[in-house]
């Protein structure tokens, strides 16, 4: 299984942060549009434990793939955790940690996911999968810099 841990310093409050990244219509922004990435679940204002979304991703030749992810465990404030329930991965275990820091937040990725063991799911993960999920962790990365910059 791999694991991939990213972390990056937010200029918001805490209050601020949760209200971005617990609002599932805000996926869409930090989504690199290459993904094809369309929502196609009803979306409540805000997640909850039990919440499931449903979406059509397209990350190969633009070939749409149907993914639906549940929100497994919230703590207001702290922490998220997303699995996914139907999609490409054997593995999609995401969690979203935030932490109060002087003059902002620092939020935290951890995500565990595996594609498969066989030969075919080890060559597609070295071949294409690793590459594709860190260009998409540092597309969020540099969208989030865009909308929430520091201040000087």
């Amino acid at each position: 299984m791999k694991i991939m841990k990213t972390e990056i310093f937010l200029p918001l409050s805490i209050d601020q942060a949760w209200d971005f990244f617990s609002s599932p219509k805000n996926l869409n922004i930090i989504t690199p549009d290459d993904m094809n990435f369309k929502i196609t679940s009803f979306l409540p204002n805000k997640i909850y434990k039990g919440l499931f979304i449903t979406y059509k991703i397209s990350p190969v030749f633009k070939i749409p793939i149907e993914w639906i992810t549940e929100i497994t465990q919230i703590e207001e404030n702290k922490y998220f955790i997303d699995e996914q329930r139907k999609g490409p991965y054997k593995i999609w275990h995401h969690e979203h940690h935030f932490k109060e820091l002087n003059g902002g937040v620092l939020m935290t990725d951890l995500l565990f996911y595996e594609v498969g063991s066989s030969f075919l799911g080890w060559l597609a993960s070295k071949l294409w999968v690793d590459k594709k999920v860190n260009a998409i962790f540092k597309y969020r990365e540099q969208k989030l810099i865009s909308l929430f910059p520091l201040k000087k």
